[in-house]
């Protein structure tokens, strides 16, 4: 599990960086804070859509996933100001 959350911080560090500034601004509205919780639950859950152990599939969709989740979030964060 610490090795799967090391390889998905260095994909999404920057853009991670970027919605936790989000996240503690004051102004930031309750959608956001909600699903960037879910995004967490998702990537610490034991459940995956795709299970860990196919030997390259089941980290993959973490990788690909979470990311674009994030991206998702910050796009329509930038849209509505």
């Amino acid at each position: 599990m610490l090795k799967r959350l090391t390889l998905l911080w260095t994909v999404v560090r920057g853009d991670a960086r970027q919605l936790w500034r989000a996240l503690r601004h004051p102004a930031a509205p309750a959608w956001l804070k909600v699903s960037a919780a879910l995004i967490v639950l998702y990537v610490l859950s034991p459940i995956d859509l795709i299970p860990e152990f196919i030997p390259v599939l089941g980290v993959m969709d973490d990788i690909v996933l979470v990311p674009l989740a994030i991206r998702f979030l910050l796009n329509r964060l930038e849209s509505r100001d």
